[in-house]
This record gives C-alpha cells, sequence and structure tokens, in this order.
C-alpha cells in the first residue's frame, strides 16, 4: 500500500473498524452484555467506512472530485469487496487480498481450509505433515498412562501443566492453530505478523518432523522443538503458554462475537485428506458455544443473503488476489467472473503476501501479482476522470 500510495500520489487512510482497538461504541461496557454489541456487524463498519470517505472528501483540501479505491486483507479484504458492491457511488474499485468470501454456507467444502494447510506441510518437508498425522494418537497415548499428564506438560515446556482430559483437547486444539497460523504466515522472508519467525518457517518446522516411526515420546519431544520455532524464535520465551497462539493484538474478542452472529465459517477434518484428527462441522454445538458465550444465536445464511454469495456478476472492480500457500483461499476467489471482477493467484504466497511491503526475498509471483494489481487500480482511476470530464 505505502509504494502504491506513493506511485498513484494518493492518500492512505487506515479506519479502524468499530469495536476494534480504540473504537469502542460504549466504552468500557462494549464488551459487557450482547445489548452493546448490537452495531457490531460488517453492515455498520462498512456504513461507517461510507461515512468517513464523505467526511474526509468535505474536509481535506483537493480530496473533493478525487477516486477512492478500497484496499483490504483477510476480512479487511472481505470488507474491501463487499464495500465496492454495496456503495460502488464511493469506491472506484476494490483490492480484496485473501479475502475468502465464500467460506460460508455450503459454498465450498468444510475441508477445504485443513487440507491446504496440511498440503503446505507436506510440500515443505518429507513426512512432515504424516509426522503430525501420528502426533494426535502419540498425545493420546500418553496422556493415558500414570505419569503421562505430568510428563507432557514438562516435555513440551507448558506454561500450566495439564491436569484432565479436557487440557488434553485444549493442547490438540492450541497445537492444530499453530499449525494453522504457520501456514497463514509461510513467508519467503523474516516477519513477525503473528510471531517473530523464520523465512520459509514451515520449511524450518518441517526440519524436525521427518521421521514419523519414532517412539511417541521421541515423537513428542520433536514436535516440541517445532513448536518452540513459533513461539520462540526470538529465545525470550521461557515457558510455552498454551492459551494464546499470537503477541499481538489482533482483536479476538470483537471477532469471537462477529463469529457468533454473522461470521458463520464452517470447518471441518476427516484424517485422511488433512493431518488433522477427525472433526465434523457441527452447527447445533457451535451455536450452543455461541450462546453459552455471548447469548447469541448465529445466522448461518445472513452472509450469503446480504452479499450474494456465488451469485456477484453484477458488480464490478473488484481484484480478488489469493496466494496458494494460504488456506483461506480455499474460501476465496481464485477464477475470474467477469473482466472486472478479476481474479490473481499467487503460487508462493502466503496469507495477502501481496499487501506486504517491498522485500528483497519477495517471489517473482508477488511482484508480478503487484503489478497486475497496480494497472487494474490505474484503469479505475483513468476511467473514473473520463466519466468527470463527460458530466462537465
Amino acid at each position: 500500500m505505502w509504494d502504491v500510495a506513493e506511485e498513484l500520489k494518493a492518500m492512505l487512510v487506515f479506519a479502524e473498524h468499530r469495536y476494534y482497538g480504540e473504537s469502542l461504541p460504549f466504552g468500557n461496557n462494549s464488551f459487557k452484555d450482547s445489548r452493546y454489541l448490537n452495531y457490531l456487524t460488517s453492515e455498520q463498519a462498512l456504513a461507517d467506512f461510507a461515512v468517513l470517505i464523505k467526511y474526509l472528501k468535505r474536509t481535506i483540501p483537493g480530496a473533493k472530485n478525487q477516486p477512492v479505491i478500497a484496499l483490504g486483507g483477510s476480512y479487511g479484504g472481505m470488507l474491501a469487496a463487499w464495500f465496492r458492491m454495496k456503495y460502488p457511488h464511493m469506491v472506484v474499485g476494490a483490492l480484496a487480498a485473501s479475502a475468502p468470501i465464500w467460506h460460508f454456507g455450503n459454498l465450498v467444502p468444510c475441508g477445504v481450509f485443513m487440507k491446504i494447510v496440511t498440503e503446505d506441510f507436506r510440500k515443505s518437508g518429507p513426512n512432515c505433515s504424516e509426522t503430525i498425522h501420528d502426533s494426535w494418537g502419540a498425545i493420546t497415548r500418553l496422556a493415558r498412562t500414570g505419569s503421562g499428564l505430568h510428563w507432557l506438560s514438562e516435555a513440551l515446556h507448558l506454561c500450566t501443566p495439564l491436569r484432565n482430559s479436557q487440557d488434553v483437547q485444549h493442547l490438540k486444539g492450541w497445537i492444530s492453530e499453530t499449525w494453522i497460523n504457520l501456514a497463514m504466515v509461510d513467508y519467503p522472508y523474516e516477519s513477525n505478523f503473528l510471531q517473530p519467525l523464520p523465512a520459509w518457517p514451515i520449511k524450518v518446522v518441517c526440519k524436525y518432523l521427518n521421521n514419523p516411526s519414532l517412539s511417541d515420546a521421541q515423537l513428542l519431544q520433536n514436535i516440541f522443538q517445532a513448536l518452540n520455532i513459533y513461539y520462540n524464535y526470538s529465545g525470550q520465551a521461557r515457558c510455552l503458554n498454551i492459551s494464546e497462539t499470537t503477541t499481538s493484538n489482533l482483536g479476538t474478542q470483537g471477532w469471537s462475537y462477529q463469529a457468533c452472529t454473522e461470521m458463520v465459517m464452517p470447518f471441518c477434518t476427516n484424517g485422511i485428506d488433512d493431518m488433522f484428527e477427525p472433526r465434523s462441522w457441527n452447527f447445533r454445538e457451535y451455536s450452543d458455544d455461541c450462546f453459552k458465550q455471548w447469548g447469541v444465536r448465529p445466522r448461518p445464511a445472513w452472509i450469503t443473503t446480504v452479499y450474494g454469495g456465488r451469485n456477484i456478476s453484477s458488480h464490478s472492480n473488484i481484484v480478488f488476489s489469493n496466494g496458494e500457500l494460504d488456506p483461506w483461499s480455499g474460501g476465496g476467489v481464485t477464477k475470474d467472473i467477469t473482466d472486472t471482477l478479476v481474479a490473481i493467484t499467487i503460487p508462493e504466497g502466503a496469507h495477502h503476501l501481496d499487501l506486504r511491503a517491498r522485500n528483497a526475498f519477495d517471489p517473482t509471483t508477488v511482484l508480478l501479482a503487484r503489478s497486475l494489481e497496480v494497472r487494474h487500480m490505474k484503469q479505475w482511476i483513468r476511467d473514473f476522470y473520463a466519466s468527470q470530464r463527460k458530466k462537465h
């Protein structure tokens, strides 16, 4: 964005989503009660952006008759695409990077995400995904032995010891989420988006996971070494905390509420096409969890109702970019829909790699993607000025 803004002589505006960061509509009470959370919806966020754009055009000298482009990655990418759909008179186009706008309802199979995560590990080292696949059984078997929980807590250097089978499930969930995060940030250079990490972190992790035929205890000692790359690359951590997987504050509270209302994304695993323990998508259980946590019930069909699902060909000027390494690409738009609803695929790209700053280690594929994106933006801008001239 920084590079592109300079090239296009543009102003960059970062709008904070309500309920995230400091934008708390009800101050400290904002998360107290679902009554205060009624305004935490994607539609409301888009409306905020529309009002903000009008305000900026009115108050910033020279901005009045200028085109606006929406940019975003991940959930922000979904918002960018939806903004162009809902407010086409406000923005001339949108770049939606790694935006899984189809990961809803039954638009894509619920197993597609974990399949891509597995594929990343399979490609990054011999026996890597098989070793992870076998680690779940090893954890279960060790946890059943007399001193197993104590041994696991020590071997994995956990900050809080495991006490019961519920803790063991929690541990497995935490390890799974670590592999998922690694797949998202498998960048070609050192980065610290979720945690400080080496270049191509999955390759580094897989060096420890190349032999599935070890004893359970040895296998888990290797799993610890692999987890340690993610949690302790900087060498600062004294123990591993299984209640968090990211260092930065990414607004998990707000997202958890949104996931329990309109952002209902089905996930499942079968242990055959992926390296995880089989787990089916159980909407009833999901709904009950949400009710317990927030006192709300999810609306699984709402997003496709309000944003059109796959039926979006009447819109225009949206570039959808996806990296093939990014598990979210499974719910993204990866084929052109029309001449102006365009898909760009980045074979060596992880989660919104194209939005990140230029780097000497960028693969050629991402350089190509960026130049294509800019070409589209320039076209939108030209079209905007041409239509302005016609009006006058």
